[in-house]
């Protein structure tokens, strides 16, 4: 165990046992390593650990030095689909160890899916199929290379056991998976104490989560401090939700239980990214109404957060919370603007209505054009400076009629960020990474049909090419 680096945590420990349940995990006949972060393992201390080290902590989950001697499970609510369910809590999963990051000092969470049952499991079996636990390493390895804040997905191993689900073959095969996260303090963690009238405890939680993530938004008045923290949550979750929509990312199940107080995109289900701008884009099936489709998804980050806003009450009150929630629609606008921006590899200019104008008429453009999502954005890296590039693409007819008119007017007047990485090899290919939903499945059929993990690894590391050409990967301590 690297200790001379290692920067344990048990802070989430310190606000009792009101908001979790101390639980054992779940013994399991086999553990196969198929998922090791190296790199974050280095950022936060862990880099050292042998392959049997790596297992017994986070396949057997032995205690980590100095944080949590047993895990706990996290107690919360939630919206379901806008429906209330106080029944929640961590029903597969629990919060193992707190660590910091080696960089930047950050409070960081190792969180787990599928490591047993818990007092909030109810009927289910508290585990994970490994086809879910190989599309969670797909969605956040794709999404880190994107530029979205989104929790990392650190250790997945196979378990050994066979599971009974609807939604897949069965039987299948099982895993557990441990996820690094900067929270695992949801929206639904303030519901349940709102939902039970315990201001005490809703207050404590509130002074918790600012001294602990937000230390800027400490006011000595609480209700100007819930008011603060309301107005953070807000931002940081606009960012996530423009990042979210600059990607053709769809999360799926936008419940209040699935949005953290940092404004990181965590727990994947039924993720998709679009083929094209499609508003009306779902990932769910049971998304009937598509409530939570691809152009609807900054409209569902907004409901939630007026569902925190309404816990906030009791320590505060209605018009400073609600100037708060002001905050979320221009942080929203501001976060999409820079996000487009950056996945186009332009500088931001002086004149924001150049910025405006040039994402409202590509945003527009992929939306009329139905121009391949991705490809259009691997196309115009560099705005102008790779017209050439442009026109040698699979797509490239999209860009030849009127409709791209008003998209090249407005890149006349902005330039490459000098960062951009315009001559990397990434960049000399005729088409971009994607991770649409087929590639997923034909990633995942020669696993399970001959345990062949050739095509899965070698789209990771297409994945990690594409982050190095975009300067997205985590640094080195």
């Amino acid at each position: 165990m690297p200790a001379h680096t290692l920067r344990p945590s048990r802070r989430h420990a310190d606000l009792g046992p009101d908001f979790y349940d101390v639980v054992a995990p779940a013994r399991f006949p086999a553990h196969i390593l198929r998922h090791r972060n190296q790199p974050w393992a280095e950022r936060v201390g862990l880099g050292d650990l042998t392959d049997a080290e790596w297992i017994a902590h986070f396949g057997r989950f032995a205690p980590l030095p100095g944080s949590f001697p047993e895990p706990l499970a996290l107690r919360y609510h939630g919206h379901q689909f806008r429906s209330y369910n106080p029944e929640l809590g961590d029903g597969r999963g629990f919060l193992f160890a707190q660590l910091h990051d080696l960089i930047d000092g950050r409070l960081l969470d190792l969180g787990t899916k599928g490591s047993g049952q818990t007092p909030w499991s109810r009927t289910a079996d508290g585990r994970l199929t490994l086809k879910g636990g190989v599309r969670e390493v797909l969605a956040t390895t794709m999404l880190e290379a994107l530029g979205v804040e989104t929790s990392k997905s650190f250790s997945l191993i196979e378990t050994g056991e066979a599971l009974a689900r609807g939604d897949e073959p069965s039987p299948t095969r099982s895993s557990v998976l441990v996820r690094l996260s900067h929270s695992h303090i949801r929206i639904g963690t303030f519901q349940r104490f709102r939902a039970h009238g315990d201001a005490d405890n809703l207050l404590r939680l509130l002074d918790h989560t600012v001294r602990t993530y937000r230390p800027e938004a400490w006011r000595d008045d609480p209700a100007d401090r819930a008011a603060a923290f309301l107005t953070d949550v807000c931002r940081r979750v606009a960012r996530m939700g423009a990042q979210w929509m600059a990607a053709g990312f769809v999360h799926g199940v936008l419940n209040t239980d699935n949005i953290n107080v940092t404004g990181e995109s965590f727990d994947y289900g039924p993720w998709r990214f679009a083929p094209v701008n499609d508003p009306a884009f779902t990932a769910a099936y049971f998304d009937e109404y598509g409530l939570y489709a691809f152009g609807r998804q900054p409209e569902a980050l907004g409901w939630n957060l007026a569902r925190l806003a309404e816990c906030l009450l009791p320590l505060s009150d209605e018009a400073r919370l609600g100037a708060a929630m002001d905050a979320y629609g221009p942080a929203l606008q501001e976060a999409f603007a820079h996000a487009i921006l950056r996945r186009l590899g332009l500088a931001v200019p002086a004149d924001e209505a150049a910025m405006h104008a040039l994402v409202g008429a590509f945003w527009a453009f992929l939306q009329t054009s139905r121009a391949p999502f991705e490809q259009a954005f691997f196309d115009w890296y560099g705005g102008l400076a790779s017209e050439a590039r442009a026109a040698r693409s699979p797509a490239a007819a999209h860009y030849a009629g009127d409709g791209f008119a008003r998209v090249r007017r407005a890149l006349e007047a902005l330039s490459p960020d000098p960062a951009a990485r315009l001559d990397h090899p990434y960049f000399a290919g005729l088409k971009p990474c994607t991770m649409l939903i087929d590639e997923v499945e034909a990633l995942w059929a020669p696993i399970a049909a001959a345990d062949d993990w050739s095509a899965y690894h070698a789209k990771l590391a297409a994945i990690g090419e594409m982050a190095q050409a975009y300067g997205t990967g985590p640094a080195a301590p």
